[in-house]
Formats: structure tokens, C-alpha cells, sequence
């Protein structure tokens, strides 16, 4: 597992902390993972909009699935 260092401006700081101070979260790390699974989620849903809106669609979508998790 690597590690990264990103800084956050102070709104986004202080909802990290809020997400931790309120058991959302077991760390701050924890938060930023959790952000970052949601965000590939979000991207994979538009990923299959927009394929939904191609004329034709090709492949097989629970190899594509697969590829996503």
C-alpha cells in the first residue's frame, strides 16, 4: 500500500476531521478512501451512460463489470 500526502484546503480539512469525530470514519485515511471508491463509482456509472447512449453497444457488460471493481 503507498502512501500520499495531499493538502486539503480548511473546509475540506474540517469535514475530514467532522467525518472521523462522528464514527463515519476510523481515520483520516479511511475518509479519503472511502471518497476515492465513491469518485471510481461515480465514474464507472457515467462510463455506462454514456455507452448507453452509443448507437451500438459491444462486449459483454459483466466483463466490464469485472474490470471496474
Amino acid at each position: 500500500m503507498s502512501t500520499l500526502s495531499v493538502p486539503l484546503p480548511p473546509n475540506l480539512d474540517e469535514f475530514v476531521r467532522n467525518q472521523v469525530k462522528n464514527g463515519l470514519a476510523s481515520n483520516k485515511a479511511d475518509v479519503v478512501r472511502k471518497a476515492l471508491k465513491l469518485l471510481r463509482e461515480e465514474e464507472a456509472i457515467n462510463e455506462v451512460l454514456r455507452a448507453e447512449k452509443e448507437p451500438i453497444l459491444r462486449g459483454d457488460l459483466r466483463k466490464l463489470a469485472k474490470k471496474l471493481k
